[in-house]
């Protein structure tokens, strides 16, 4: 927890739901707001940093095959539009960061593609699945995973998993 990316989402997802309440200011939510901004955080890195998008990403830079961003912007609707119901319309402004994120990943895919190996990927799934698990978790308030800090896992899995191939494995 050295980043404590957590903090900053939820300082982000308080800052959006003001903004959204000065556009529209009607809108009531009925949950209390310690409840809200945790299942904000929850929604935003269940839309942001899902293993089937930053693969989906990747693999659509690498390829040109957008068949897993397209099954993902698909299963993304119908959740926004269930998690909107208690939510409020603050669940359709996630769509900015998510379009960021995914959008960067994508351009940065021709450029790291060379150095990317099949086992890599793999790894990459294995760590968004665990992410995923976890956000599952939390959603069904079994476990509160602080995800959000679960994050930056994403962004080191490949490097490590790089370095284990090239660098560990050769030695045993």
């Amino acid at each position: 927890m050295i980043i404590h990316l957590g903090d900053k989402i939820n300082k982000g997802a308080v800052m959006m739901q003001r903004q959204i309440t000065k556009i529209i200011p009607n809108e009531k939510v009925d949950l209390p707001e310690e409840e809200f901004v945790s299942t904000l955080v929850t929604v935003i890195v269940l839309f942001c940093a899902s293993g089937s998008g930053i693969y989906g990403s990747l693999h659509s830079g690498m390829t040109g095959d957008h068949s897993v961003l397209i099954a993902k912007s698909i299963l993304d609707f119908f959740t926004a539009a269930i998690f909107a119901s208690s939510l409020g319309y603050v669940v359709s402004v996630i769509a900015i960061p998510q379009f960021i994120v995914f959008m960067l990943i994508f351009l940065l895919a021709n450029v790291i593609s060379p150095f990317i190996q099949p086992d890599m990927i793999l790894d990459l799934q294995a760590a968004g699945g665990i992410l995923m698990l976890a956000t599952g978790f939390r959603m069904i308030k079994v476990k509160m995973f602080p995800t959000a800090d679960m994050i930056p896992a994403m962004l080191f899995v490949m490097p490590i998993s790089w370095a284990w191939g090239n660098w560990i494995l050769p030695l045993m």
